[in-house]
């Protein structure tokens, strides 16, 4: 996984509407990527109502907040819409970004072990991570950023 003080290579992936975005978009901003395993599903529900109902604390500060996972971009639009979700959710269906941050590994999940995506967050500043949030708590996740901004 990488860590604080790394820099992140620019990478390209599509949004909820099939719009190419790239990390270089975002120049100069405060960006939180986070990386969760599937749409719909309650812990990544949880985590994305956390996002939304502190977005705008996190835009006061200037924070641009994207969350990435292997689901399509069709999945993505109904995930914003069911939740009205008011941030960018890109798709990354070969994980090729989800594995070059190191957010794919080994998972246990009611005894069975599989790989998948590793929820994991970081904030990124200029191409260079400046936090990395490895065990994150689903409901709680959003404070807890504001809280180390």
């Amino acid at each position: 996984m990488l860590k604080t003080g790394d820099k992140i290579k620019d990478f390209e992936l599509p949004d909820q509407n099939g719009k190419l975005v790239k990390l270089s978009d975002f120049k100069d901003k405060t960006i939180i990527i986070y990386f969760y395993p599937k749409d719909m599903t309650p812990g990544c529900t949880a985590e994305a109502c956390s996002f939304r109902d502190n977005f705008s604390k996190l835009k006061k500060k200037s924070v641009v907040v994207i969350g990435i996972s292997k689901d399509s971009e069709k999945s993505h639009q109904k995930f914003i819409e069911k939740y009205d979700l008011p941030f960018t959710l890109l798709s990354d269906p070969d994980a090729k970004v989800i594995k070059a941050f190191g957010a794919w590994g080994k998972k246990k999940f009611m005894g069975r072990e599989f790989d998948g995506i590793l929820r994991s967050t970081f904030v990124i500043k200029n191409n260079k991570i400046i936090k990395v949030y490895d065990k994150v708590n689903c409901t709680t996740h959003a404070e807890d950023l504001l809280k180390d901004l």
